[in-house]
């Protein structure tokens, strides 16, 4: 458990340092003490999760992918030019995504996308949302 504190006053800068070090890895640990409120959060298995699908090579990799509703899905461009990540039915749409650079999706809705690169209609993937 980590108390909330104010880092200011006579903390040293490792001080300050070493809490906010704990208090983001309470954070990231999915564990959450709130302060007054007695309740507990913690992770569980609908705790949403991050996806990376690579763009390289011209293709979508990998190509079907299976996610829960609020998972996170990032698409990361590794091409020397841009493509877009575009669902058939336009539910989500990246526009352009350039060399370098990458475009996150939340999925909200249960269903099966299939999706492509406008810009090179031979390139296709499928999300499937549960």
């Amino acid at each position: 458990m980590i108390a909330v504190a104010t880092i200011t006053g006579r903390c040293s800068n490792t001080q300050r340092r070493a809490l906010l070090a704990r208090a983001i890895g309470v954070l990231f640990s999915g564990s959450l003490v709130v302060s007054g409120a007695g309740s507990r959060m913690s992770q569980t298995s609908e705790t949403p999760q991050t996806y990376y699908v690579t763009i390289e090579a011209m293709r979508f990799t990998p190509q079907a992918l299976t996610v829960r509703r609020g998972d996170r899905v990032i698409w990361i461009n590794k091409d020397p030019f841009p493509h877009t990540t575009t669902a058939d039915r336009r539910t989500f749409d990246s526009r352009s995504i350039e060399p370098n650079a990458s475009w996150t999706y939340v999925a909200r809705k249960s269903g099966d996308y299939d999706y492509g690169c406008t810009l090179h209609p031979t390139m296709k993937g499928t999300l499937a949302v549960q």
